[in-house]
């Protein structure tokens, strides 16, 4: 955190160490520029790419001798200024573990009870879940409907639904090859005993047309694994480029290709059991914080089966969206060029400048860049931390994932309205697709603002 208190004394720097002040002064550097932007022009320049060199100020020997002496208003002590500035993140970092640890047992009090309270798991989780100790993992599950309110019914819910899992990874995820060993398997079993003592001839097993590799017919299993095959390589191809900056799924230790492996499972179940749709490049993106967290779960039970409750959660979360990954419905009112009208229509209730800036005179359409916001829920514009922590305040909105998705992306418009006001269609067009670094706390401040109402909307400070 920087300081904000600015010195009135006069600090002599050289003409030399002026032209290199390096970018880690950055937030003064950016105060600066706005100011300049409003008007109030600086003569202080930096030139960027530099690097940092120690500053010599000049000070005299009699001075230095002062230095116990009363200051006057002339003077700044720079030692005191940084030292102040080191106290005052002392105490934020304090009082940030203090509210943390009462997160955390607020949270474990109301996973405690009988029966939970949602509206208040809602109320907590908003303003972000802590890490560790599996609390973001109960949380997510009792938020997306996974897991019941009553305490007494998680464990039979939990084994039915893991249990469920492993039948339809059973059924329809095995090879064909597998498949027959078993039914022949099955079938040797009920066969009467053959005597020993008495010689036989070995019996063979008509293959049916429907189990020979070569077949053509649409109902063989074999033409139905290659087909399957085929959405298996896509979702290998984009498994491996998800999060490539995190060992967790990236790499080739042992640990990132289980990750893999169960991350394909779900995607290719999922593609399976929804012909209509099947496998949509991004949803790789979608599942990954899921998985994440539920692999994380201090309980070893829990985290054993990870693959099976992300399954389940992962449909429940695509249940209200999936629809924008089919084609089909793009113009129709479930579709995804419906959802960014409403966006549109957001903008432009809280912010008509800027939507008409934007729609009216650079053409920059929604389409262009919040398609991916929508349909891969951000988890492609901010790092992984913070896709955490806007998942806490999606799947914790009492109105749905949605609703408070349109919240955030009209929320990242309005926080960068000045550089898109003063930028085409290029310039707005490349912001948009490579999003800033912003303090996520106060992009969801912003988000919780938003009203249809202009006059009562106020863009926090």
């Amino acid at each position: 955190m920087a300081c904000s208190t600015m010195p009135k004394g006069k600090l002599m720097i050289s003409e030399k160490h002026k032209r290199v002040l390096p970018d880690l002064l950055g937030s003064l550097v950016a105060s600066l520029e706005h100011r300049e932007n409003d008007g109030e022009g600086s003569s202080l320049r930096f030139e960027p790419g530099k690097e940092l060199e120690t500053l010599h100020f000049n000070r005299s020997e009699s001075e230095h001798e002062n230095d116990d002496e009363e200051k006057t208003d002339g003077d700044f002590d720079l030692t005191n200024q940084w030292k102040t500035c080191r106290e005052v993140e002392a105490q934020v970092s304090v009082s940030e573990i203090i509210a943390e640890d009462e997160k955390r047992s607020e949270l474990e009090f109301e996973l405690s009870q009988k029966v939970i309270n949602l509206e208040r798991l809602q109320r907590i989780a908003s303003s972000g879940l802590p890490d560790g100790g599996g609390l973001r993992a109960r949380v997510w599950k009792l938020l997306l409907g996974y897991l019941p309110a009553s305490r007494d019914l998680w464990e039979g819910e939990l084994l039915a639904n893991r249990s469920k899992y492993a039948k339809l990874k059973e059924e329809l995820l095995l090879s064909p090859s597998e498949v027959t060993r078993r039914k022949d398997e099955a079938f040797a079993s009920c066969e009467p005993k053959v005597d020993n003592d008495k010689d036989g001839m070995l019996k063979r097993h008509e293959i049916s047309h429907e189990d020979h590799p070569l077949s053509s017919c649409k109902a063989s299993v074999w033409h139905q694994y290659f087909k399957d095959s085929e959405i298996a390589e896509q979702i290998d191809r984009d498994l491996v480029r998800t999060h490539p900056d995190m060992k967790f799924f990236s790499g080739d230790s042992s640990f990132s290709r289980k990750n893999r492996e169960a991350m394909r499972n779900v995607l290719l179940l999922f593609a399976k059991l929804n012909p209509a749709i099947r496998y949509v490049q991004g949803m790789n993106e979608v599942l990954a914080p899921l998985y994440y967290v539920f692999i994380s779960d201090s309980d070893k039970q829990n985290s054993s089966n990870a693959e099976a409750d992300s399954f389940a959660c992962f449909v429940r979360l695509l249940s209200d969206s999936v629809d924008h990954f089919c084609q089909q419905l793009d113009n129709s009112s479930v579709g995804i060029l419906s959802t960014l009208s409403r966006l549109s229509e957001l903008l432009k209730a809280n912010s008509e400048e800027l939507w008409r800036h934007l729609e009216i005179s650079n053409k920059v359409n929604p389409q262009f860049y919040a398609f991916r916001w929508i349909t891969l829920l951000l988890t492609q514009e901010f790092n992984f931390n913070s896709i955490l922590r806007i998942w806490d305040s999606l799947l914790s909105n009492p109105f749905g994932v949605q609703e408070m998705l349109l919240r955030v992306c009209c929320a990242m418009l309005l926080c960068v309205k000045s550089r898109l006001l003063s930028g085409d269609f290029m310039a707005n067009l490349k912001l948009l697709q490579h999003y800033p670094e912003i303090n996520i706390e106060h992009l969801l401040q912003v988000a919780q603002e938003l009203t249809p109402d202009t006059s009562s909307f106020q863009l926090s400070p």
